[in-house]
C-alpha cells in the first residue's frame, strides 16, 4: 500500500498540522520573555504600593491594584495564549470579549462585597459573650 493510499484509506494525513489553525501563532522565546518581564513588573508595582504606603487614599490604592490586574490578565491572554484577531478564524476574539465581560463582572463583584463586609459581618463580640457561647 502506498503512502497515498495508507493516508486515503485511513482518513487522515499525517502530516504536520496536529489539529491547529493554519493561522495560530505559537510565540517566540522573545514574545515569552516579553510576556514574563511584564507579568513580573506588573506583580511587583502593586506589591511596592502596598508595602511602601506608596498611596495614602485606600480607594485609590484598590483602584490601582483593580487596574494593574486587569492589564497583567491581557498580557497574559496576548503573550501566553496567544490571543489575537488572526488566530482560529476570529473565535479567540470572541472568547477575549467573554473573558473581559467575565472579568468585569468579578472585579465589580469583588469591590462590591469589599465595601459592604462592614455592614455584613457579625456584630463585634465582648469577651463576656465569647464565655457564654457552647
Amino acid at each position: 500500500m502506498s503512502s497515498n493510499a495508507h493516508e486515503e484509506h485511513h482518513g487522515h494525513d499525517h502530516g504536520h498540522d496536529h489539529g491547529h489553525g493554519h493561522d495560530a501563532s505559537h510565540g517566540s522565546l522573545k514574545s515569552y520573555v516579553i510576556g514574563f518581564v511584564l507579568s513580573v513588573i506588573l506583580t511587583a508595582i502593586p506589591f511596592w504600593l502596598v508595602m511602601g504606603e506608596v498611596i495614602e487614599n485606600k480607594a485609590a490604592l484598590v483602584a490601582a491594584i483593580m487596574i494593574l490586574g486587569a492589564i497583567q490578565i491581557v498580557v497574559h491572554m496576548v503573550y501566553f495564549l496567544h490571543m489575537n484577531t488572526k488566530s482560529e478564524g476570529g473565535w479567540t476574539m470572541m472568547a477575549l470579549i467573554f473573558t473581559i465581560v467575565i472579568v468585569a463582572i468579578a472585579l465589580a463583584g469583588s469591590l462590591w462585597v469589599m465595601y459592604h463586609l462592614n455592614t455584613n459581618m457579625m456584630p463585634a463580640m465582648s469577651p463576656e459573650m465569647m464565655r457564654n457561647l457552647p
